[in-house]
């Protein structure tokens, strides 16, 4: 049993749908208003995933701009390649990259942007030492992770439900990250500018929010895990259906955005 998720083919398309539903799309909003990227710039978006925000940033820095978005997984690659004909008079690719290896140049970016990708890394350290590296002087980071405690979920069986969240947090390397990243950031030569908080709050399961896309990718990965079986996680993804239908449905969880300059 792996203990990390798999962004194989059928979960790359769960992401994709997760990442279109309104919830994200502000999240992207919140990124893509901090890091404050202008025309002509040349910008690298970490982990880019299913590539809405490497699409997104490479709107805004037409015309004559550039935006390359890398990540490990081919099926995510694949998936973000149909952003390619959505931007003109602007150079976006995206490429087969190692977060921890980046194959590009020192001071090759005036703006780098990683969203929810290093909470899965071993090699934090190394990570955004690179990031660093390909980050022009004066240039900007940004970089937004959550802090899986901050969630709020609510349940007719709160045992069952810190179960469940426990077993979920296997599927990361550090489900606490925001808490050190500031250090991390400083240590690198990045000066934090700003940090502040990228909520997600839905009292209604449906379709279109995030908390029910990652409540399919959570019962999927939970059995197995924490004493979890299938049925188990049956039982509370039922559960969720029947608080929301009862106008009971509460959930809430906090992303954390650090902005920094790099020295």
């Amino acid at each position: 049993m792996s203990s990390t998720l798999q962004f194989d083919d059928e979960a790359s398309r769960r992401i994709e749908a997760i990442y279109s539903t309104p919830d994200v799309v502000a999240q992207r909003n919140a990124v893509r208003e901090a890091l404050g990227v202008k025309p002509g710039e040349r910008v690298l978006d970490i982990g880019s995933g299913p590539g809405f925000l490497s699409a997104e940033l490479a709107a805004s820095v037409a015309p004559n701009g550039m935006v390359i978005g890398t990540d490990v997984s081919e099926s995510m690659l694949a998936i973000a390649a149909a952003r390619l004909d959505s931007v003109s008079d602007v150079e976006l690719r995206f490429e087969h990259a190692d977060a921890c290896s980046l194959p590009f140049t020192d001071a090759s970016f005036d703006a780098v942007a990683s969203t929810q990708v290093y909470e899965y890394l071993q090699d934090i350290t190394g990570a955004i030492s690179e990031l660093a590296r390909v980050l022009r002087p004066g240039g900007r980071a940004l970089v937004l992770d959550t802090d899986w405690d901050s969630i709020v979920w609510h349940s007719t069986d709160p045992q069952r439900m810190r179960r469940i969240l426990d077993a979920w947090r296997e599927h990361l390397v550090d489900p606490h990250l925001p808490r050190s990243l500031i250090g991390l950031l400083e240590e690198a030569g990045l000066t934090v500018d700003l940090c502040q908080i990228v909520p997600i709050l839905s009292v209604r399961s449906n379709h279109d929010t995030y908390s029910q896309g990652m409540a399919v990718l959570i019962a999927d990965f939970v059995p197995g895990r924490q004493g979890l079986t299938q049925a188990d996680a049956a039982v509370w993804k039922d559960d969720l259906n029947d608080l929301s239908d009862s106008c009971e449905y509460f959930f809430s969880l906090n992303r954390y955005l650090f902005r920094a300059v790099k020295r």
